[in-house]
């Protein structure tokens, strides 16, 4: 036990003496949240910006104009011409184009109906316009209701019920603390023992009577305290600068920290295997984490990826990191509901070091 606690804190040393590496080890997290706390910060609606030609400019127009002047979700701007508004939309600087084509309100007025309204967009932005089509199809359609004085038979009766107000940051701080466990330990890993070969210190020690639980057992106690305080100083930042949600325990967070840092570590040893020399183990370590920061759900969601992405998704142990971490911050989701989770991570972690122990070299 003594060898332990004394390689435990001659670990600790070494991370608190390479101050320039803690810094930006440390930093990489805060850059992220702080970016996206000023981007998200006050989590505002989706917009579309509008060209409205008005052929008609009379009563009716306006009034439907004056409709679309008080949603919130419109940014608009007037053209004279139809075709300068539909070039504006073809070269992307508006979204939707309204035209209220001459004599519209007499037509209105003298019930020569159906009066109609043209609204052009860009057929290759059809997904992300459709939302305001149905907001603006449903604005005409109030007026027009409006002035035929027309009764419903069926009408919707609206209850609220008080809900998780979840903003962006609610959501990307877990996948954060995610991503820093995942890059300290596999990185931070692979790059430390594949030096520590080069050097020869592993052979050193291979040659007392140090024990090889003991070597990785200290490994793993001095990364948890580091992913622990850096955990705890992202969830102090989310929640007292951006009012991040955290209402789930606290202990499960830590459970999961733990689980995390064990599970990435036993990758960090392949990779340090794997590697030949420090040079070759940064870039082998970037390779496979990168993609996982976009892969695993650490700032989209994970049912938004590609079906044919899903199963790969689905396997790799940050989904299940991330998910767990956003499942108990955000919704307070008990331990038995994340079974699944558990069970994913604890298999990597098996696995890994199975594969890790038979690929090991100390010299």
């Amino acid at each position: 036990m003594k060898a332990y606690y004394q390689l435990t804190l001659a670990q600790l040393r070494l991370f608190l003496r390479n101050r320039q590496a803690l810094f930006w080890i440390m930093l990489f997290p805060f850059f992220f949240m702080f970016i996206f706390g000023l981007l998200f910060e006050n989590d505002r609606p989706v917009t579309y910006t509008m060209s409205i030609v008005d052929l008609d400019q009379r009563s009716i127009s306006k009034q439907i104009t004056q409709t679309f002047q008080q949603q919130d979700y419109f940014q608009i701007s007037y053209d004279r011409q139809v075709e300068t508004a539909n070039e504006k939309l073809k070269n992307g600087k508006v979204d939707l184009v309204v035209v209220f084509p001459k004599n519209f309100s007499q037509q209105v007025q003298q019930k020569q109906l159906p009066a109609s309204i043209d609204l052009y967009y860009n057929n290759k932005n059809a997904a992300q316009t459709r939302t305001a089509l149905t907001i603006i199809e449903g604005n005409i359609d109030a007026v027009s209701k409006n002035m035929t004085q027309y009764q419903p038979v069926i009408k919707t009766e609206t209850k609220e019920i008080s809900g998780l107000r979840l903003t962006y940051l609610d959501f990307l701080v877990p996948g954060i603390i995610a991503m820093q466990i995942m890059s300290n330990n596999m990185n931070g890993v692979a790059g430390q023992i594949a030096s520590w070969r080069e050097r020869g210190v592993l052979r050193r020690m291979q040659g007392t009577t140090l024990k090889a639980s003991n070597f990785i057992a200290s490994q793993i106690t001095a990364r948890l305290v580091l992913n622990g305080v850096q955990a705890l100083l992202l969830l102090l930042i989310g929640y007292f600068l951006f009012d991040v949600s955290i209402n789930g325990s606290i202990v499960y967070v830590i459970l999961f920290i733990i689980l995390g840092t064990l599970t990435f570590m036993s990758i960090g040893f392949i990779i340090a295997s794997l590697a030949k020399t420090p040079e070759s183990a940064g870039p082998i370590a970037g390779f496979l984490s990168f993609p996982l920061m976009f892969l695993g759900g650490v700032f989209f969601p994970i049912s938004n990826m590609p079906t044919y992405l899903q199963p790969i998704v689905q396997a790799l142990p940050i989904s299940h990191l991330s998910t767990a971490f956003r499942e108990i911050m955000n919704v307070g989701t008990p331990l038995t509901e994340l079974l699944p989770e558990v069970g994913w991570l604890c298999a990597w972690l098996v696995a890994g070091f199975v594969i890790a122990t038979r690929l090991f070299k100390w010299e």
